[in-house]
């Protein structure tokens, strides 16, 4: 008998192996392929960060970015404690974990917590490194020099990470509409100045702060190109600083009210209330427009924000126009 050939049982056996090692290799090339689409690469202001999923715990030290998650729909796990803006207030309640302040987080319970992702941005931002060592972590600072570009950014990149696009475009053409709405008032409508009030003073901001997005994006025209912007309370300016510039429009934010320290003698309106402001064309046509100080000062960026200011500022070029 010819025994250098295997017999038919044999030769059965080895093509069920090798037809099982290549279901296995394909199941194995499956797995991998499925793992690697469920991979989210995003981009953001300190570089890339791979999630393996959509993270089921998220850590938010980041206030526009809270207040974009809000509108999206996706509940945090951690929150910081303190000043949150009173349409966000609902996160002050003892089921979201407190991780510290904005400036200050609490590394402790940031990694007792066990999340999948955090998120700083902002005021935040400078402790990336830091919240980076114990979890994913990601930027969502904005670019003051290109603001809404930057802040719709941040707005489709949370709806990615979690699986939320439908509800991201439905709020990104909201905030087209509001500023195309307004660009089309704020060519024509004369100069503005963005006024801060700060413990009774006042400054103002250029084009490279917080709200330079109103002249650079929007349109409304600055009253002068060298205001510093370095400074939270803005360029301090007098009065007859003001009345020499003699603004059509005054856009204030009082910081006082932003932070909780408002009262009868520091606020905006009575700040404003004197002999030359009162002077201004901007008194005298009543075109100034007090900010919601919240959503200006310590929000800015985020979509409720935004759009409450965008509508606020649209109502206000509605009923100059109607007079």
């Amino acid at each position: 008998m010819n025994t250098d050939y295997p017999s038919a049982q044999e030769s059965s056996v080895n093509k069920l192996s090798t037809a099982f090692v290549c279901l296995l290799a394909l199941l194995a090339a499956s797995i991998v392929a499925t793992a690697a689409a469920a991979e989210i690469r995003i981009q953001h202001a300190k570089g890339e960060t791979v999630l393996p999923a959509v993270p089921k715990k998220v850590l938010v030290l980041d206030v526009p970015s809270l207040d974009n998650l809000d509108a999206l729909g996706v509940q945090p796990t951690g929150v910081p404690g303190g000043n949150l803006p009173s349409y966000l207030a609902k996160y002050e309640a003892p089921q979201y974990l407190k991780i510290g302040s904005l400036f200050e987080p609490d590394y402790e319970a940031i990694n007792a917590a066990e999340a999948e992702l955090a998120i700083v941005g902002g005021r935040s931002s400078a402790k990336y490194q830091e919240v980076a060592t114990i979890l994913p972590t990601i930027d969502l600072s904005v670019d003051n020099q290109d603001y809404l570009a930057s802040a719709k950014n941040n707005i489709e990149t949370l709806g990615k990470i979690f699986n939320k696009e439908q509800r991201a475009k439905e709020m990104l053409s909201t905030l087209d509409n509001n500023i195309t709405a307004l660009k089309q008032r704020a060519g024509d409508s004369g100069r503005a100045i963005i006024l801060i009030t700060n413990a009774g003073k006042v400054g103002v901001y250029g084009r490279g702060s917080r709200l330079g997005w109103l002249h650079n994006d929007i349109g409304f025209k600055t009253v002068a190109d060298d205001i510093d912007d370095r400074f939270h309370g803005g360029d301090i300016v007098s009065f007859e600083y003001i009345l020499e510039k003699n603004p059509d429009w005054l856009f204030v934010v009082d910081r006082d009210a932003a932070i909780g320290q408002r009262n009868a003698g520091n606020a905006a309106e009575q700040v404003l209330n004197n002999a030359l402001i009162q002077q201004t064309t901007a008194w005298k046509k009543q075109q100034i427009v007090y900010l919601k100080p919240q959503q200006a000062y310590i929000v800015s960026s985020g979509w409720q924000a935004l759009t409450s200011i965008l509508e606020q500022l649209q109502q206000a070029m509605n009923k100059a126009r109607a007079q």
